[in-house]
């Protein structure tokens, strides 16, 4: 299993990398998940077909390291593991295809390196994380639960909204709850984006989002309006935790805004 290690702060990284041919594709996964999410859902396959595809574990998540420190979990740290990936892999730019967590850090990256981003791809992503907004997503006093290191607390607790698929179950309990609890305290405080920076980014961008994923659906119309090369799809009737499933016509979108065609 390939794995770097990141020369800023030591961080061991994995990722995958199918070394195909075509242009790169990054693909970065959501919080309390892991890269295995994109060959699981199918995203790997049908956009591999003429792509070369890398995945890769995001520092606190799957197999990468997981630090309980807050302060591991900066933009800034994260970025530099995605440039260590990169650089191993002597890799110049690549099309970022990113979902809630890994959106924003897509977004990220073509802020602070914008010549080695080809396409932003947002799936459920925002600018802005606004307080106690993490735990209306999951369930009240979340955080309190991962810090206690009760990470199956933390799966039943989402499950009063419904029950989670076996694979999303899974995922979720294969986390380090105190490392998620440091994760979700820096998400909420140093990892939002001021809208004049987001003016700044020219990265052909497209935004992909639920209907129903309040605020961020609201979130995206600001960013569709702020960017200035920027397209929003909504995807009628889903929720945050929905956004990525079924697939085809988010495959559809992308392929279709990769083209230039209208989305």
């Amino acid at each position: 299993m390939p794995m770097i290690n990141n020369p800023v702060d030591g961080s061991d990284i994995f990722f995958d990398d199918d070394g195909a041919g075509g242009e790169p594709i990054l693909f970065l996964h959501g919080s309390a998940l892991s890269r295995s999410i994109w060959r699981g859902l199918g995203y790997t396959k049908a956009l591999g077909e003429d792509h070369r595809t890398i995945r890769m574990d995001l520092r606190g998540h799957g197999k990468s390291s997981k630090s309980h420190d807050v302060a591991d979990y900066t933009m800034d740290k994260v970025i530099s593991d995605i440039q260590a990936v990169l650089q191993h892999l002597n890799v110049d730019r690549v099309h970022v295809v990113g979902y809630s967590f890994g959106a924003r850090t897509g977004m990220h990256l073509a802020m602070t390196h914008p010549e080695q981003v080809i396409s932003l791809i947002m799936l459920g992503g925002t600018f802005e994380i606004t307080e106690g907004e993490i735990g209306k997503l999951f369930f009240p006093g979340y955080l309190e639960t991962l810090r206690r290191g009760d990470i199956e607390g933390f799966v039943t607790g989402q499950e009063t909204n419904g029950k989670l698929d076996p694979a999303t179950r899974l995922a979720f309990r294969s986390n380090d709850p105190l490392a998620l609890a440091a994760y979700y305290e820096a998400a909420e405080t140093v990892q939002n984006v001021e809208l004049s920076e987001l003016a700044k980014i020219r990265i052909p961008t497209l935004l992909l989002i639920g209907t129903r994923d309040q605020p961020r659906f609201d979130q995206n119309k600001i960013m569709a309006r702020t960017l200035p090369n920027a397209r929003m799809v909504a995807l009628p009737g889903r929720t945050h935790g929905g956004t990525l499933f079924p697939i085809d016509p988010i495959i559809s979108a992308i392929r279709s805004f990769w083209s230039g065609r209208s989305v």
